[in-house]
Protein backbone atom coordinates (compact mmCIF):
# COMPACT_ATOMS: atom_id res chain seq x y z
CA UNK A 1 0.00 0.00 0.00
CA UNK A 2 1.60 3.36 -1.10
CA UNK A 3 0.72 6.94 -1.97
CA UNK A 4 0.18 7.14 -5.38
CA UNK A 5 0.66 11.09 -6.50
CA UNK A 6 1.28 14.45 -4.82
CA UNK A 7 3.41 15.76 -1.97
CA UNK A 8 3.87 12.20 -0.45
CA UNK A 9 4.42 10.17 -3.91
CA UNK A 10 5.46 6.91 -3.47
CA UNK A 11 5.62 6.44 0.20
CA UNK A 12 4.72 2.81 1.50
CA UNK A 13 1.65 2.97 4.34
CA UNK A 14 2.03 0.71 7.23
CA UNK A 15 -0.27 -2.02 6.92
CA UNK A 16 -2.41 -3.44 9.91
CA UNK A 17 -1.36 -6.17 12.05
CA UNK A 18 -4.62 -7.98 12.96
CA UNK A 19 -7.35 -9.16 10.93
CA UNK A 20 -10.88 -7.65 9.90
CA UNK A 21 -9.72 -4.19 8.70
CA UNK A 22 -9.99 -3.78 4.63
CA UNK A 23 -8.14 -1.27 3.12
CA UNK A 24 -9.03 0.11 -0.15
CA UNK A 25 -6.62 -1.46 -3.37
CA UNK A 26 -3.96 1.22 -4.51
CA UNK A 27 -5.86 0.79 -8.02
CA UNK A 28 -9.07 1.42 -6.57
CA UNK A 29 -7.88 4.83 -4.84
CA UNK A 30 -6.42 5.58 -7.93
CA UNK A 31 -9.41 5.01 -9.73
CA UNK A 32 -11.62 7.38 -7.06
CA UNK A 33 -8.84 10.31 -7.16
CA UNK A 34 -8.39 9.66 -11.08
CA UNK A 35 -11.67 10.78 -11.16
CA UNK A 36 -12.04 13.56 -8.75
CA UNK A 37 -9.04 15.07 -10.23
CA UNK A 38 -8.11 18.97 -9.92
CA UNK A 39 -11.38 19.18 -7.91
CA UNK A 40 -9.26 17.35 -4.70
CA UNK A 41 -7.30 20.71 -4.39
CA UNK A 42 -8.21 22.85 -1.28
CA UNK A 43 -11.12 21.63 -0.02
CA UNK A 44 -12.19 20.03 3.67
CA UNK A 45 -12.53 16.16 3.66
CA UNK A 46 -14.39 13.69 5.95
CA UNK A 47 -12.95 10.52 5.84
CA UNK A 48 -15.34 8.33 7.56
CA UNK A 49 -14.64 4.53 8.69
CA UNK A 50 -10.74 5.31 7.78
CA UNK A 51 -9.03 2.48 8.98
CA UNK A 52 -5.46 2.63 7.33
CA UNK A 53 -6.09 6.80 6.61
CA UNK A 54 -5.01 5.83 2.97
CA UNK A 55 -7.35 7.18 1.15
CA UNK A 56 -7.64 10.75 3.24
CA UNK A 57 -3.94 10.64 2.99
CA UNK A 58 -4.33 10.52 -0.65
CA UNK A 59 -6.62 13.68 -0.44
CA UNK A 60 -3.72 15.39 1.46
CA UNK A 61 -0.69 14.23 -0.47
CA UNK A 62 -3.09 15.61 -3.84
CA UNK A 63 -3.93 18.85 -2.03
CA UNK A 64 -7.17 18.90 0.01
CA UNK A 65 -7.20 21.85 2.93
CA UNK A 66 -7.97 19.67 5.67
CA UNK A 67 -8.93 15.78 6.83
CA UNK A 68 -10.72 14.75 9.59
CA UNK A 69 -10.47 10.58 10.08
CA UNK A 70 -12.89 9.39 11.92
CA UNK A 71 -12.09 5.51 13.00
CA UNK A 72 -13.99 3.74 15.64
CA UNK A 73 -11.35 1.04 16.28
CA UNK A 74 -8.16 1.91 18.83
CA UNK A 75 -6.08 0.49 16.89
CA UNK A 76 -6.89 1.60 13.07
CA UNK A 77 -6.72 5.18 14.85
CA UNK A 78 -2.89 4.61 15.79
CA UNK A 79 -2.20 3.15 13.10
CA UNK A 80 -3.78 6.40 10.67
CA UNK A 81 -1.51 8.85 13.17
CA UNK A 82 1.62 6.64 12.03
CA UNK A 83 0.59 6.93 8.71
CA UNK A 84 -0.04 10.41 8.41
CA UNK A 85 3.21 11.25 10.90
CA UNK A 86 5.55 9.38 8.26
CA UNK A 87 4.26 11.47 5.29
CA UNK A 88 4.62 14.77 7.16
CA UNK A 89 1.15 15.64 7.07
CA UNK A 90 -0.01 15.95 10.62
CA UNK A 91 -0.59 19.68 10.98
CA UNK A 92 -3.53 19.31 8.12
CA UNK A 93 -5.54 16.98 9.34
CA UNK A 94 -7.81 15.70 12.65
CA UNK A 95 -7.07 12.23 14.09
CA UNK A 96 -9.95 10.87 16.08
CA UNK A 97 -11.85 7.45 17.56
CA UNK A 98 -15.65 7.41 16.76
CA UNK A 99 -18.65 5.64 15.50
CA UNK A 100 -20.60 6.68 12.45
CA UNK A 101 -23.10 8.09 12.46
CA UNK A 102 -22.91 9.72 15.56
CA UNK A 103 -19.78 11.16 15.58
CA UNK A 104 -19.57 11.35 11.94
CA UNK A 105 -17.52 14.86 12.44
CA UNK A 106 -17.44 17.36 14.71
CA UNK A 107 -16.12 20.01 12.83
CA UNK A 108 -18.36 22.98 12.84
CA UNK A 109 -17.99 23.86 9.04
CA UNK A 110 -19.26 21.66 6.47
CA UNK A 111 -17.17 18.52 4.22
CA UNK A 112 -16.60 19.78 0.32
CA UNK A 113 -15.78 16.26 0.16
CA UNK A 114 -17.30 13.63 2.03
CA UNK A 115 -15.35 9.61 1.79
CA UNK A 116 -17.07 6.63 3.10
CA UNK A 117 -15.65 2.79 3.43
CA UNK A 118 -18.10 1.55 5.94
CA UNK A 119 -17.67 -2.83 6.23
CA UNK A 120 -19.24 -4.11 3.52
CA UNK A 121 -21.72 -6.00 5.96
CA UNK A 122 -22.32 -2.75 7.67
CA UNK A 123 -26.13 -3.09 9.12
CA UNK A 124 -26.20 1.17 9.17
CA UNK A 125 -24.99 1.86 5.65
CA UNK A 126 -28.56 4.14 5.01
CA UNK A 127 -28.20 6.23 8.16
CA UNK A 128 -24.69 6.70 7.78
CA UNK A 129 -24.97 8.17 4.59
CA UNK A 130 -28.19 10.33 5.96
CA UNK A 131 -25.86 11.75 8.88
CA UNK A 132 -23.40 12.33 6.16
CA UNK A 133 -25.76 14.23 3.79
CA UNK A 134 -26.56 16.69 6.72
CA UNK A 135 -22.24 17.34 6.66
CA UNK A 136 -22.29 18.14 2.98
CA UNK A 137 -21.28 21.79 1.63
CA UNK A 138 -23.49 23.02 -1.12
CA UNK A 139 -21.71 21.40 -4.11
CA UNK A 140 -19.88 19.06 -2.53
CA UNK A 141 -19.12 15.12 -2.87
CA UNK A 142 -19.78 12.27 -0.65
CA UNK A 143 -18.45 9.15 -2.13
CA UNK A 144 -19.32 5.48 -0.78
CA UNK A 145 -16.89 2.73 -1.00
CA UNK A 146 -19.25 -0.48 -1.34
CA UNK A 147 -19.37 -4.31 -2.20
CA UNK A 148 -20.29 -4.79 -5.52
CA UNK A 149 -23.21 -7.41 -4.66
CA UNK A 150 -25.04 -4.86 -2.26
CA UNK A 151 -28.40 -3.37 -3.02
CA UNK A 152 -27.86 0.16 -4.50
CA UNK A 153 -28.18 2.62 -1.66
CA UNK A 154 -30.81 5.53 -1.89
CA UNK A 155 -31.07 8.40 0.60
CA UNK A 156 -33.44 11.32 0.46
CA UNK A 157 -31.17 13.99 0.60
CA UNK A 158 -28.88 12.61 -1.91
CA UNK A 159 -28.70 11.83 -5.55
CA UNK A 160 -26.39 9.55 -6.93
CA UNK A 161 -24.64 10.75 -9.42
CA UNK A 162 -22.07 7.94 -10.96
CA UNK A 163 -21.06 4.21 -10.60
CA UNK A 164 -17.90 2.96 -10.99
CA UNK A 165 -17.61 -0.91 -10.90
CA UNK A 166 -14.15 -2.06 -9.96
CA UNK A 167 -13.67 -6.09 -9.08
CA UNK A 168 -15.55 -6.77 -5.75
CA UNK A 169 -16.15 -2.66 -5.23
CA UNK A 170 -18.47 0.24 -6.53
CA UNK A 171 -17.49 3.29 -5.55
CA UNK A 172 -21.05 5.24 -5.67
CA UNK A 173 -20.66 9.15 -6.47
CA UNK A 174 -23.45 11.14 -4.23
CA UNK A 175 -24.63 14.97 -4.40
CA UNK A 176 -27.12 16.51 -2.83
CA UNK A 177 -30.27 16.73 -4.35
CA UNK A 178 -31.04 19.40 -6.26
CA UNK A 179 -27.90 21.12 -6.24
CA UNK A 180 -26.87 22.82 -9.54
CA UNK A 181 -23.38 23.26 -8.24
CA UNK A 182 -22.57 19.69 -7.73
CA UNK A 183 -19.85 16.98 -9.64
CA UNK A 184 -20.94 16.08 -12.61
CA UNK A 185 -18.48 14.65 -14.92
Amino acid sequence: MRIIAGSAKRRRLFSPDWPGLRPTSDRLRGTLFDVLGSRIRGVRVLDGCAGTGAVGIEALSRGADHVEFVERDARAVALIRRNVVHCELLDRCTIRRGELPQDLGRDTMPYDLILLDPPYDAPDIDAILSAAATRLAPGGLLVLERSRRADTVVVSDLESLRQIRAGDSVLEFFGPVDDSTAFTE
